[in-house]
């Protein structure tokens, strides 16, 4: 499904059909490793799950270049012996593929697994007037269209409380066009933006003229948040 013209949503992930590119955000590779530390036992299955969920994509696409926007691996002041191996693992996996890797909050001791496998760490990525950040900070230029990550989207409905949707939004940041994509961790859902106080500096105002595209079996445009605020009321 399109979410703006040559930007279409292929399961979690963003492809750019003009340019050939392939958006993935936010994995957060060694999260369980975290949970574990903290006492939490979690079964290590995320990265499996997030290969098949690739190879699927994959399936659908051919990228030239693959773009992983921020928040790669979890740990913030640390590289994990789980991280190291994921990521050059995930690395390893999109073979024959250039990658660039932007660098989100949690990626501050990325850089030595990104010079081992020469692959390039920046902070913002421009093709075609649009700008591809992380979205943890505003850039100091701000072109016509902008992707971020950071904010792991996801809704709930009245009736279903305890179930949470990850899904993209798609609004407007001081009149230049914003999409916000949903994590590609498969342990958590994200932040419910109908009830919960948004992280990204880009969303703090009124989120209620924002479009919601829920990702499920199939990805579902449900209209804006107002919308969906007035439906659970």
């Amino acid at each position: 499904m399109e979410i703006q013209k040559n930007i279409e949503i292929i399961d979690l992930a963003l492809y750019l059909k003009k340019e050939k590119i392939l958006i993935i955000s936010d994995l957060h590779l060694g999260y369980e490793e975290a949970l574990n530390k903290q006492g939490i036992l979690m079964p290590r299955f995320q990265f499996e799950d997030i290969i098949k969920r690739l190879k699927e994509i994959l399936k659908k696409v051919n990228p030239e270049l693959i773009i992983i926007n921020g928040d790669l691996k979890h740990e913030f002041g640390t590289i994990s012996r789980t991280e190291w191996k994921q990521v050059i693992d995930l690395i390893d996996f999109f073979k024959n593929k250039k990658i660039l890797l932007i660098k989100g909050n949690h990626d501050n001791i990325l850089g030595p697994i990104a010079k081992k496998k020469n692959v390039k760490l920046v902070e913002n990525y421009e093709i075609n007037n649009l700008l591809i950040t992380h979205g943890h900070k505003i850039p100091k230029k701000l072109n016509k269209t902008i992707i971020i990550g950071h904010e792991h989207p996801a809704i709930s409905f009245e009736g279903r409380k305890d179930q949470k949707y990850k899904c993209f939004l798609k609004g407007k940041y001081k009149r230049k066009n914003l999409i916000v994509m949903p994590s590609f961790n498969l342990i958590q859902q994200g932040t419910d933006v109908t009830k919960q106080k948004t992280l990204s500096p880009f969303l703090k105002k009124d989120l209620k003229n924002f479009e919601v595209y829920i990702v499920e079996d199939k990805v579902y445009k449900f209209g804006k948040i107002k919308k969906l605020k007035e439906f659970s009321s």
